[in-house]
């Protein structure tokens, strides 16, 4: 059972907390991490249940509060649902059991393609959850049908799967995921939103095809904006920390602390190829009543 629970003022130097089902949201990490350098951050990987896509609400749910809750219990002074998945229908349920800390959720960033598109036709590519969640819905209902702009939804069940596999060039999902760009052009299409957190990894890729095929089509994601929300919301709450890591140290404190419900060296591998910078990999397993 959840219950609301109640947390001491943190201080400016507690950690920013980050959560999905796999190693997707390291890609809203990064741009957290270009726009708030000095920041300590904590992050949550359920990798033995991703991917959430293919999950029922009810499972999506229940694995997604019990992750806040252990971000929370870590003293977080606010947590990103780094995961559109768990966005769509856990958010205001984790609004509400915390409400004395800022909680940020993902939508993927349909507005401004509308905004932008001169086809009035536009694609988004997440996974079934997210597509048949309130948050997109509530946008295409608000702004794209306003705005007479058409919306294809389209979903591939392998794409998360690929990505924590380290995106081998040559697998079979890279080659449909071309086919749906060339698709999508055929169509019409001139703007495509990543509506997964997974996604942006394989960014460079599309953009490589797009310019090598001539394709017009402009890739968006909504990382940006979320970096741009939580850095917002801390100046409000003025809880910016101005502390700055030191690398040079002989065991420096890492920015980032990465913890999975299931570990391998493998999945630590790829999380220190994909972030780059000093990482500390931890092994976490949650108990089902940790909320």
């Amino acid at each position: 059972m959840f219950v609301v629970k109640t947390q001491s003022t943190p201080p400016l130097t507690a950690p920013i907390g980050l959560f999905d089902s796999g190693i997707g949201g390291l890609s809203v990490y990064l741009h957290l991490a270009q726009q708030l350098p000095h920041e300590h951050y904590i992050y949550y990987a359920d990798t033995q249940n991703v991917p959430y896509g293919t999950r029922s609400s009810e499972e999506i749910y229940r694995f997604t509060l019990r992750a806040v809750a252990w971000l929370y219990q870590q003293g977080c002074k606010l947590i990103v649902i780094a995961c559109n998945s768990a966005s769509a229908h856990a958010l205001e349920a984790a609004r509400e059991l915390y409400p004395d800390v800022p909680i940020v959720g993902l939508v993927p960033a349909l507005k401004p393609a509308v905004l932008a598109t001169q086809s009035k036709h536009v694609a988004v590519l997440a996974t079934q959850a997210t597509l048949n969640g309130k948050l997109l819905n509530q946008v295409i209902t608000d702004i794209a049908e306003p705005a007479n702009t058409v919306v294809t939804k389209c979903f591939d069940s392998q794409l998360v799967p690929w990505i924590e596999a380290g995106m081998p060039p040559h697998h079979e999902t890279a080659y449909s995921l071309s086919e749906k760009m060339r698709h999508f052009h055929q169509l019409g299409v001139d703007h495509l939103v990543l509506g997964c957190t997974h996604y942006p990894f394989f960014k460079p890729l599309l953009e490589t095809q797009i310019a090598r095929e001539q394709l017009n089509i402009t890739v968006v994601d909504s990382g940006a904006a979320i970096a741009s929300r939580v850095q917002q919301l801390l100046g409000i709450k003025q809880a910016t920390s101005t502390h700055t890591v030191d690398y040079s140290q002989q065991h420096p404190t890492p920015k980032l602390k990465f913890y999975a419900s299931q570990y391998d060296a493998s999945l630590g591998a790829l999380v220190q190829t994909l972030v780059q910078h000093p990482v500390e990999l931890l092994n976490e397993t949650l108990s089902q009543d940790t909320a």
